[in-house]
């Protein structure tokens, strides 16, 4: 079930690919599961309907909906790159030091895979029903078995304080209150902004743009998103910032 080195090294394309296939769904013209020109926004508000709620509230709540979503994606992954270090977030080969419990690694063991879930749900409503249902899942599978590789990894190399860790602090669902107490690390801000200017400009784009109801134009304004991070990402990979792996 865990992922391979070649999962790990390549973890940003595959989970671009899973974001593509949604927005493709080739299914739809050999199955006909679905409609080219449907978007879960408009599935979902028109679902919503059928429980007795008009369309402009159910417009409102399902944007307000996934604007929260990639305000906390972006909240999270900022949060846990400041503690972690773009070095490690962005390395292609997993990293083992001593185990982080600082920021947002005292509540959950793996914030920054879940912001990235987080984000595929914002986006997700751009895609055709069908698209976001099958992505959503092949997309949380993936993350998975990333997180399980990286335990994997990580628990014979760091030993009983990773067995330790792992015992009190959930790997997924976030705990309100602080489940190990703090190392007192400095994040490092500016380059977790930087690292992490997708989710910061996907944010941006959708509390922004959303409101005028126009996925073509929030497919395109995604697409710009990725990007500039992409450029951002490029200008940080030479720097010498490194935190040890969680």
């Amino acid at each position: 079930m865990k992922a391979s080195a070649f999962e790990f090294r390549f973890r940003l394309w595959i989970s671009f690919a899973l974001v593509v296939l949604g927005f493709w769904a080739p299914w739809i013209e050999l199955l006909h599961w679905d409609s080219r020109g449907n978007h879960t926004w408009g599935w979902l508000v028109f679902e919503l309907g059928g429980l007795g709620i008009s369309s402009t509230t159910g417009f409102m709540l399902v944007t307000a909906l996934a604007i929260a979503s990639a305000a906390l994606a972006a909240l999270l992954r900022v949060w846990g790159t400041a503690y972690l270090g773009t070095g490690t977030v962005f390395n292609a080969e997993m990293k083992a030091g001593d185990v982080l419990a600082d920021g947002p690694y005292r509540h959950m063991r793996n914030p920054l895979y879940l912001g990235n879930l987080l984000d595929f749900v914002a986006i997700s409503i751009l895609m055709p029903p069908s698209g976001a249902a099958v992505s959503l899942v092949l997309l949380a599978l993936f993350l998975l078995r990333l997180i399980l590789g990286e335990e994997a990894f990580l628990a014979p190399k760091l030993g009983d304080s990773h067995a330790s860790y792992c015992l009190a602090v959930p790997r997924l669902i976030p705990s309100l209150r602080p489940r190990v107490a703090a190392e007192g690390r400095s994040p490092n801000w500016i380059h977790a902004l930087l690292g992490e200017i997708f989710p910061l400009l996907l944010l941006v784009c959708f509390a922004t743009l959303s409101w005028q109801y126009d996925p073509d134009l929030l497919i395109r304004a995604v697409l710009i998103c990725f990007g500039v991070s992409l450029i951002a990402r490029a200008l940080i990979q030479p720097g010498t910032e490194q935190r040890p792996a969680a």
